[in-house]
């Protein structure tokens, strides 16, 4: 029996990330190969890019994912984006092989490798690898740990712990999306006690909340599950939330997380969500939602 299948067993949802650690090295090591020199970029039936990298990234995480846990289901952006929709149940991984595509392409560096388990609908344990920078954020369950590595790196070692940080009195610092900024998000920043707003890339926004370095980070615009699955995961494990908003602007929940409703892929985009680091300042910005 497989580590993770012991894990259902015996009830437990944390695991050892050291080999999705090593998986998103790997695939940093690729994207960065490729990012190096000229690359070209096609677009998808949904009109977003694809490059080189996120093929490559993809194939290194597919392949090594098969290899330690053969009985867990991957559902990973590019494969379903060609048609590849495994059936999946309760446990299942989600890969985004380069988020920030966008960022990619303008070579600004704020691009991560994404690798999430999803257990009941929870993202239990993630990975948030930015290698242009070198910095890598997981957890495995039980806290949300980051670390500065080089590029050649194979693990991670044992890093530092983090914890989202208290809501400043003198007011909040908010992440907006660099690429996917809409009004409606706009005009929710308006209504927050804000000290100052930070534009950046990729899932390395929830990481930033979970690590301290930020309050808020609201998104309005469309995502999907594994643009965010293993950001949510570290940002929990660190003390923080990610709240499910309703078109009126209330919430149900934490942002949950389940299987393709079919084998075309539907059912796999979030709701609108605001994600927190100090969990008092939920009905700040749920007030603040209803724009």
């Amino acid at each position: 029996m497989t580590e993770l299948g012991q894990m259902a067993a015996a009830g437990e949802t944390a695991i050892d990330c050291k080999p999705l650690i090593s998986l998103a090295l790997e695939a940093g090591r690729a994207i960065m190969a490729i990012y190096a020199g000229a690359h070209e970029t096609a677009e998808k039936k949904d009109g977003s890019p694809v490059t080189q990298a996120d093929q490559a990234a993809e194939a290194i995480i597919l392949k090594g994912l098969a290899q330690a846990y053969p009985d867990v289901p991957v559902i990973a952006e590019e494969a379903v984006s060609a048609g590849y929709v495994p059936a999946a149940a309760s446990r299942y991984f989600l890969v985004d092989p380069l988020d920030g595509t966008r960022e990619f392409i303008s070579r600004n560096g704020e691009f991560t490798v994404n690798i999430a388990l999803i257990n009941g609908g929870e993202p239990v344990a993630g990975v948030v690898y930015a290698p242009a920078s070198g910095e890598i954020y997981w957890t495995g369950g039980a806290e949300a740990r980051m670390a500065k590595v080089s590029a050649e790196a194979e693990d991670a070692g044992e890093g530092i712990a983090m914890h989202v940080r208290a809501a400043p009195q003198a007011g909040l610092t908010v992440l907006a999306s660099r690429s996917h900024a809409c009004t409606r998000t706009k005009q929710l920043i308006e209504q927050l006690p804000v000290s100052d707003v930070i534009s950046a890339g990729s899932s390395l926004k929830l990481c930033l909340v979970a690590a301290g370095r930020a309050d808020v980070y609201p998104r309005l615009s469309p995502t999907m599950q594994w643009d965010i699955a293993a950001g949510h995961a570290v940002l929990r494990a660190a003390g923080g939330r990610v709240l499910s908003l309703a078109p009126d602007g209330a919430y149900a929940s934490e942002l949950a997380y389940h299987a393709p409703a079919s084998r075309d892929g539907s059912g796999l985009e979030n709701s609108a969500f605001i994600a927190i680091g100090d969990p008092e300042l939920a009905p700040v910005v749920l007030k603040a939602s209803h724009i």
